[in-house]
Parts: C-alpha cells; structure tokens; sequence
C-alpha cells in the first residue's frame, strides 16, 4: 500500500509537504494549458522526494451531459489531459463521477459510454482512470449508481471516504464497500462532521474508520490524505492514522 498526498494544483505545496509520502496528487484545474505546467519543475520536486505521481482531472467537468457534441468534446478533452498525464509519470488518474443532472436516468447509459472512452483513453497513455464518489455534490452521482456503472464499465473506484459519510453518513460508507469494495484501486482519506465541515484531519471528526478497516482488509492500492492544510505534522499524523487502519502489521 502506497500513501500519498493531494497538493490540488500547488507545485509550491508539493515541494513543501511531499517529503515521506509515496506519492503526490496534482490536480489540473478548468482551463489549464499543460504547455505551461512546470513540468521540470515537477520532475525535480518529485525526484528529490523519491514519489510517484497521480493526477486529479478538472474538478467541474461533468462526464455527461444530454447533448452528444458536448459529450463528444468532453472526451477530446479528458483524452488530452490524459495524454499529458502519461507524458509525466502519472500512474492513476482520478475523475468525478458526475452528471449534469445526475438524477435523468436516461443518461446513465450514456454516461456508461462516456466512461468507456475516457477509460480507453486513459489506457492509451498508460494511467489508470479511477472514478471518484461526489454524490454529496449536486451534479454527483449517487453512491449505489456510482458503484453499478463502475462495475459494469470494469472502472476502478478512487473512494472517497469522507465524501460517502457526507452523502450517507457511515452507513453509506459501510454499503459501499461491501457491495463495491474489489472496485476500489485508490483512496481519498480525510475526516468530516455532519455539520457540513470536511477535509479534516482524521480524528478530528465523526467517521467510523473502524468500517474502514473492517470492509478493505488487506487493502494494496494506493491512499491520498486529502486534508486541507499546510501544517506537515498533522497531514503526517493522518498518514499514521489511516496507515494503522488499513495495515495489520504496521
């Protein structure tokens, strides 16, 4: 099991949080030109840390909308970012599974033949597309319908724990994994509240990581702590956490 770290599109948070963790997440926002990414600039910083790369693909793009031609450019335009992410290393990619309504079921077919394509051109450049959990979000599918057109396109799943306890709390966490949990390739960790606060450092809030444990014994994939802040010890201290969680000899 390799730990790593989101740095959302920061090479700045990289090269000042990354050291000790396997593995760093860059997140390529809306709009980005990859001829500008600092591409040395993250080979350096990478190198010097001895980690690995994975990426998160643009944040608001949905998969699927009712229109054919958008849904045509979305693929051109997820396959580009691909491409980039091959050329540098990326092992896994990760993508929100989202809808522009994410209740039409008319769409999840569609949606199936989106996944497809983005998927083949995730395997062309030599990533692993992972589909990401946002169900808590309005353009999010829901959990159970997530997990269904993640087997039925044979996606891998990044999990992301906290976002399933803000949709369902730790019962939907729990359903998740023991219907979906041989889907699950990638990790996204943090602690939430029910209030509404996310992205916390794990302890700090109410998940039961205990399901965790429980449903991905012997788990070998990779894990992103995924907590917003700076402050190395305490992104360190989930690290640790969720390390003890997942690995019975650690």
């Amino acid at each position: 099991m390799d730990v790593g770290l989101t740095v959302g599109d920061s090479l700045e948070r990289l090269e000042t949080t990354i050291d000790g963790f396997d593995f760093a997440e860059l997140s390529v926002g809306e709009g980005t030109d990859t001829d500008e990414i600092e591409t040395d600039r993250l080979e350096d910083a990478l190198t010097v840390a001895d980690a690995d790369l994975c990426v998160h693909l643009p944040y608001q793009q949905v998969v699927v909308t009712p229109v054919p031609e958008i849904n045509d450019a979305i693929v051109d335009y997820l396959t580009r970012l691909l491409l980039w992410a091959g050329s540098v290393g990326a092992e896994k990619a990760v993508l929100h599974g989202t809808a522009r309504n994410p209740h039409d079921t008319d769409l999840r077919p569609v949606f199936a033949e989106q996944l497809r394509a983005i998927g083949t051109a995730a395997t062309d450049a030599g990533v692993e597309l992972v589909l990401e959990n946002v169900g808590h979000q309005k353009r999010g599918l829901p959990l159970t319908v997530l997990g269904d057109l993640a087997r039925e396109t044979a996606t891998a799943v990044c999990f992301d724990v906290g976002h399933a306890y803000m949709e369902d709390g730790d019962d939907g966490v729990d359903r998740f994994l023991s219907g979906y949990g041989d889907l699950v390739s990638h990790l996204h960790v943090h602690d939430a509240r029910s209030r509404g606060d996310t992205h916390l450092p794990i302890g700090a809030g109410e998940i039961d990581y205990d399901i965790v444990e429980t449903q991905l014994e012997g788990f070998n994939g990779t894990v992103a702590v995924e907590v917003f802040t700076d402050d190395v010890p305490l992104l360190c201290d989930s690290a640790r956490r969720v390390t003890d969680v997942l690995e019975t000899d650690s």
